[in-house]
């Protein structure tokens, strides 16, 4: 379900650690919190090609070799904590392409739903839980 959510939304490639593209991609970015897999992400990446690792924790990077890694002008980058004008700038950003949530909202009563339905997969995009006054 995260693979279509994420297609639908316009990545052209979406894999698992040991996916390999069909081509070579001009960026990847890694969410998974597993410092092993950066070097298949510059292997995946084209010349001048952008790595980024998006989570806010990572394991240790093993030795990079740097012909494979990081030569032809290939760039590492990370996410660090954002400030509120980063969320506003970011924001404006969404506007400007008309990205839009997908949410889907339990009762607070179906919280064991909503955890199920995470478990297993087949909630996608944002889950809410909602209160009733």
């Amino acid at each position: 379900m995260k693979t279509a959510l994420l297609l639908c939304a316009g990545a052209s490639f979406v894999g698992d650690a040991d996916s390999k593209p069909p081509v070579q991609l001009d960026s990847a970015i890694i969410f998974a919190p597993a410092g092993e897999i950066v070097s298949q992400a510059f292997a995946a990446t084209t010349r001048g090609g952008t790595v980024v690792i998006a989570g806010m924790h990572l394991s240790d990077i093993p030795t990079l070799n740097y012909d494979n890694s990081l030569f032809y002008e290939r760039d590492l980058r990370t996410v660090t904590a954002n400030t509120r004008a980063d969320g506003m700038a970011f924001l404006r950003i969404a506007r400007n392409l008309a990205l839009s949530p997908h949410v889907t909202t339990y009762p607070f009563e179906s919280v064991d739903v909503a955890l199920d339905d995470l478990r297993s997969g087949s909630a996608s995009g944002s889950l809410v839980i909602t209160v009733s006054e």
